[in-house]
């Protein structure tokens, strides 16, 4: 749930002009353009999975482009991508008098693919919802990469393939105790504690925890004071419009 001071959950990735964003919940629109950005450079969208937070932003940014020639890449799952043609259909967000178009890209767990030729990204599958799809981006002319989890418990090929990395953004959902308290969260979700010790062990070099509950009372130092607890590398607590180099 979106709080006072934070919405859900989306990252947008600028790489000199253009940009990709990750998940469209709330009003993506509008914050692009508090940031001093161009909403009609997001080249492509990257959806995670189709639970409602991470996506029913998507008619909205559709919408308020219908004015501009141009083409979105609009890439998921099979079953994200077929969801989203009937979300944007449900609005008829896909006829003629709709001139921005979405190009439909279905991803196959361990796909390969680009958007700009200096950034390859691969699709994995991760275990919170049959659409869910982590995405690992190598930044080939800066020699970077970076994982983006989505909502996922631990799972160890994540941490595999995020050995060394430069930055990890993960799940981290809130304090271990709801966890103890709520034992299924456990099945869908990461906790901090768990997260900082997998994230140690994989030499994670930078860590960004994400994806924080609004359902439930804790401060976000308390998400730091248990990543901590494990993980000595650059921690980066997030907040709605930080800018973050990578």
């Amino acid at each position: 749930m979106a709080t006072r001071g934070r919405d859900n959950t989306s990252f947008l990735i600028r790489l000199d002009q253009k940009f990709i964003l990750i998940d469209c919940p709330g009003s993506v629109f509008q914050k692009i353009k508090r940031l001093g950005l161009d909403p009609s450079a997001v080249a492509a969208i990257l959806v995670t999975h189709i639970h409602p937070d991470h996506i029913y932003g998507l008619p909205s940014f559709v919408h308020s482009l219908m004015l501009q020639d141009g083409i979105v890449q609009l890439l998921g799952s099979e079953e994200t991508i077929h969801f989203c043609r009937n979300l944007l259909d449900l609005f008829e967000l896909q006829d003629n008098k709709i001139k921005i178009r979405m190009d439909f890209v279905p991803l196959s767990n361990g796909q390969d693919f680009r958007i700009f030729p200096n950034l390859r990204i691969t699709s994995f599958s991760v275990p919170h919802s049959s659409s869910s799809l982590a995405f690992h981006f190598h930044f080939e002319e800066e020699k970077k990469e970076l994982i983006y989890s989505g909502d996922t418990p631990p799972h160890p090929p994540l941490f595999q393939k995020a050995r060394g990395i430069d930055c990890l953004i993960h799940d981290s959902s809130a304090p271990s105790r709801f966890f103890r308290q709520y034992p299924s969260l456990s099945t869908v979700h990461t906790h901090p504690l768990e997260l900082g010790k997998l994230s140690q062990e994989a030499g994670v070099e930078c860590l960004i925890p994400c994806h924080f509950f609004g359902e439930v009372e804790f401060s976000l130092s308390e998400i730091r004071e248990e990543i901590r607890k494990n993980f000595k590398g650059k921690l980066v607590i997030p907040k709605d419009f930080r800018k973050i180099r990578l």
